[in-house]
């Protein structure tokens, strides 16, 4: 009989678990180019036709919910752990990022903590410095990380990296379900405007305004954190990468612009932590503790961010 000690070690679980079939990249294809098109539409649209308060209301509804569903959501709450909530608010986050068809959860996050594991080197699926250094090679490094990286046909690890949302049976289920949550992000804008408008008119309005050219600005704004924040702004941080703080998507992102102290400090449910530095998503977490639906909160303490200064 063979003792347990003598056992040779179990082989480490591969980065990569397949490759993407072909209706994952036709689909993937699909949400990057149309919303890209009906912003480029966007101008003579609004000259032409005009762009009513529905559409706006609409627009900064679906943007705020799902756009919040990938920050507090995805990001700080199923990637990093930066706090615990119960059972109904997991649920309800994991479906409002799904609004933001960024993909299904799972898959997101899995991508986002090999990122974490490799960052600015080799592994990182989306890193600005890939080619070198050099202009030409950041340059075309700023475009792989923004939205080229999208395309490898190759998925990370599930088993990996996310093997506690694999064996989390609710957000099991709402990542099966993607297809579902597309399907109403996309014509969820469309049938509350027709609704309230009550014409063919408001609907294909809305679904112009709320859902395509709300899709391609939180696509922009989110790939941007991968890109311009890893190449450009300050670093007020010790990281042991080369992400920055970009402050001028700080409202647009929800406070993820503050990417060199989130680096530094992952798991810390506040990313704006200097003077002046607005974090909507963590003030959205500090409500939610208030009203006892998020515990455990990792808010950054004075003496951890001391410790941290650059």
């Amino acid at each position: 009989m063979t003792l347990l000690d003598d056992r040779p070690p179990a082989a480490p679980k591969p980065v990569f678990e397949g490759t993407k079939k072909r209706g994952e990249q036709t689909a993937l294809y699909l949400f990057v180019i149309v919303p890209f098109l009906a912003f480029l539409a966007a101008i003579p649209v609004a000259w032409g036709w005009g762009l009513g308060w529905t559409d706006v209301a609409l627009f900064v509804a679906f943007y705020v919910v799902s756009g919040l569903g990938i920050t507090v959501g995805y990001h700080r709450l199923f990637t990093h752990g930066s706090f615990k909530a119960n059972r109904s608010l997991r649920i309800a986050l994991a479906i409002a990022g799904s609004l933001a068809i960024e993909g299904p959860v799972i898959r997101w996050v899995a991508d986002h903590r090999r990122h974490h594991a490799y960052s600015d080197r080799e592994g990182d699926p989306h890193s600005p410095w890939r080619y070198g250094e050099t202009l030409p090679a950041l340059l075309k490094g700023l475009g792989y990380a923004h939205i080229g990286w999208m395309f490898d046909e190759l998925h990370t690890n599930r088993e990996k990296y996310t093997p506690d949302l694999l064996a989390d049976r609710d957000i099991a289920r709402v990542d099966r379900l993607f297809p579902l949550w597309l399907a109403g992000s996309l014509l969820g804008p469309v049938l509350l405007g027709g609704l309230i408008s009550w014409s063919w008119t408001g609907a294909l309005s809305a679904f112009f305004w709320a859902s395509l050219v709300r899709i391609f600005l939180l696509h922009h704004v989110t790939w941007s954190i991968n890109s311009i924040c890893h190449a450009i702004g300050q670093r007020p941080f010790n990281a042991r990468d080369k992400s920055t703080n970009f402050w001028p998507l700080a409202i647009l992102s929800f406070g993820e612009s503050w990417h060199n102290m989130h680096h530094a400090d992952p798991t810390a449910a506040r990313h704006g932590v200097l003077r002046g530095q607005l974090d909507e998503s963590a003030r959205v977490i500090w409500l939610f503790e208030k009203l006892g639906w998020a515990t455990d909160v990792r808010w950054p303490k004075p003496e951890r961010l001391a410790k941290l200064k650059a």
